[in-house]
């Protein structure tokens, strides 16, 4: 079974998705049914990447002026929305439906 097939053997999801460093998508599936185009997986991708740069500058800069240590390297980033939420990890995420939603096992998909 591929990474991909795994993650969308996850309760309520809606896609799945691998993606470049750059946040260019080069991989999905999408659940029958779902609106999620390749064009929004890819949007999402580009979102991925944008973040955990952000979040790593952020780690990064806060452990060097603070001396705290924990912070970095960043391990994934989560998107929350009203109806659906999506997670990801490396170069790969999920887009899971709230209502049934469990985070930590994508998490877990997502480091397998």
């Amino acid at each position: 079974m591929s990474s991909l097939d795994t993650l969308m053997s996850l309760e309520g999801a809606s896609a799945a998705f691998e993606f470049s460093a750059t946040g260019e998508l080069t991989g999905h599936r999408v659940a029958e049914g779902s609106s999620l185009t390749p064009e929004s997986l890819d949007l999402l991708a580009h979102v991925f990447v944008a973040n955990i740069a952000i979040a790593t500058m952020q780690a990064r800069g806060w452990e060097s002026s603070t001396g705290q240590g924990g912070f970095y390297p960043i391990q994934g980033f989560t998107l929350v929305g009203f109806e659906w939420s999506t997670v990801g990890n490396g170069h790969r995420g999920v887009v899971l439906r709230n209502d049934v939603a469990d985070f930590e096992a994508a998490y877990a998909a997502l480091e397998s």
